[in-house]
C-alpha cells in the first residue's frame, strides 16, 4: 500500500520555497521513512530521495530497491545496477530540475555528499536538518500517542528491573531484564545503560559485567521503539540502604527536574528550561558536576531538535517533545540522573512518562 506522505512532502516544499532552496536530498531511512514510508538504507550503495521545491519527488537507488520503492508510491525511480555508476543519474537530475541550491540530510553519508559535490561542483549545498526539522518539530496526536506508548513500555521495564534487582547481579544481567521486558511488551529495545556505584558518575557508561554491591546507587537509562518512535527514560535508585549524601543529591536532582518541567510552556526559549533546572543544582553547590544539557528532542530519532541547552534561543511550540534530564555525577562515588520525556501543552508541561519518585528508592 502506498505510504508516500503527500502532506509532509507538501509542507517540506513550502519550507524549501520560504528558504529559497531548490531541493532537499534525503538519504537516511529515518528521513525517507518519515516522508515516504521508505525505511531502507543504501549503505555503501548510493541511494538518495530528491524532493524539489515544486514537482514530484524522485529516487536514485540501487536496482535491488526499485520494487520496494514502487510499493511506497514513488513514481520517478532512477535505478542503477551494481557495476554501474550512479553519478550520471544524479547529474541528469540536477540538470533537468535546474538546481542551484540544495539541502542535504545532516546524517547523509560523506560518500554520498562527496559524490554529489564532485559530480555537480556548481551546486551549492546547505544543511538540511533545520529544513526537515521544521516539519518534525510539533508532533501530531498520532505521533504523541506512539511516543507515549513507547514511554509507558520503558516505565514498565524500569519497574520490572526494580522488582528483580539484587546485590550480586551484574550490570549486564540488569540490561537483559530491561530488554526482555520491552520485547515482551511488543517494542524493540534501542539501548540500555546500567551504571552502578562509581560507574554512575559516567553519564554514558558502557554497561559491563560489573557486579552490583549492596548499598550502591544505580542509574538505569533505557529506550525502545514503538512504530518508529522512540522512548528514553532514566531512573536512579539504591540497591540496599542509601547514604545520606546519596539521598541529598537525589533530592537536589529531583528539584532540578521539577524546576525544568515547571519552566516548559509555549513561547519559552529552550535555554530557559535548561537555566531553570541548572540553577537548582548550581545553588546547591553542585554546578560543576552537571556537565551536560538538560534535554534533547525525541521522535523518529532518539536525539533531534529541540536541544534544551544554554544558547538555544529557539522557542518552544505546542506538540514539541523532549527530555528533561538533569544529573549530578560525583567521580569515584556515584551519579544521579532523572529523565522523563515531556511534551509542550497549551498551558505547560505534559510528561509522557510516569512521575519519578520524589525520594531515592531503596530496594531490598
Amino acid at each position: 500500500m502506498p505510504t508516500l506522505d503527500l502532506d509532509r512532502i507538501s509542507r517540506l516544499q513550502k519550507e524549501l520555497v520560504t528558504r529559497k532552496i531548490d531541493a532537499f536530498f534525503a538519504s537516511t531511512a529515518i528521513s525517507m521513512g518519515y516522508l515516504a514510508g521508505f525505511y531502507e538504507g543504501g549503505y555503501e550503495r548510493f541511494l538518495v530521495m530528491a524532493i524539489p521545491a515544486k514537482g514530484e519527488p524522485a529516487l536514485i537507488c540501487p536496482a535491488l530497491s526499485v520494487t520496494h520503492a514502487q510499493s511506497k508510491g514513488i513514481k520517478d525511480i532512477r535505478g542503477w545496477r551494481d557495476g554501474e555508476n550512479a553519478a550520471p543519474l544524479f547529474a541528469k537530475l540536477v540538470q533537468q530540475w535546474k538546481l542551484h541550491t540544495a539541502a542535504a540530510d545532516d546524517d547523509m553519508p560523506a560518500s554520498y555528499l562527496l559524490t554529489m559535490q564532485e559530480t555537480c561542483p556548481e551546486l551549492r549545498f546547505v544543511k538540511g536538518g533545520d529544513v526537515i526539522g521544521e516539519l518534525r518539530r510539533a508532533k501530531s496526536k498520532d505521533e504523541l500517542a506512539k511516543l507515549r506508548h513507547a514511554a509507558d513500555v520503558a516505565d514498565k521495564a524500569q519497574l520490572e528491573l526494580q522488582r528483580r534487582i539484587k546485590p550480586g547481579m551484574k550490570e549486564s544481567e540488569c540490561a537483559v531484564i530491561i530488554r526482555e521486558s520491552m520485547t515482551k511488551q511488543g517494542c524493540s529495545p534501542t539501548f540500555c545503560i546500567v551504571a552502578a556505584g562509581a560507574y554512575g558518575a559516567e553519564p554514558h557508561h558502557a554497561t559491563s559485567d560489573y557486579v552490583i554491591k549492596n548499598n550502591e546507587v544505580v542509574i538505569v537509562d533505557c529506550g525502545c521503539l514503538h512504530e518508529k518512535y522512540n522512548s528514553d527514560t532514566t531512573r536512579t535508585f539504591c540497591v540496599g540502604k542509601a547514604s545520606d549524601e546519596a539521598r541529598k543529591v537525589y533530592e537536589i536532582v529531583y528539584r532540578a527536574y521539577t524546576a525544568g518541567c515547571d519552566a516548559v510552556r509555549p513561547g519559552v526559549p529552550c535555554e530557559d528550561v535548561d537555566a531553570a533546572a541548572r540553577k537548582v543544582i548550581e545553588d546547591a553547590g553542585y554546578g560543576e558536576y552537571f556537565m551536560h544539557r538538560t534535554g534533547h528532542g525525541i521522535g523518529v530519532q532518539g536525539h533531534e531538535p529541540p536541544y534544551i541547552v544554554k544558547g538555544s534561543k529557539a522557542k518552544l511550540v505546542v506538540g514539541q517533545c523532549f527530555s528533561v534530564e538533569p544529573g549530578i555525577y560525583l567521580p569515584g562515588k556515584f551519579g544521579v540522573r532523572i529523565e522523563n520525556i515531556v511534551s509542550v501543552g497549551e498551558t505547560g508541561c505534559d510528561s509522557l512518562n510516569c512521575a519519578p519518585p520524589p525520594e531515592l528508592i531503596e530496594i531490598g
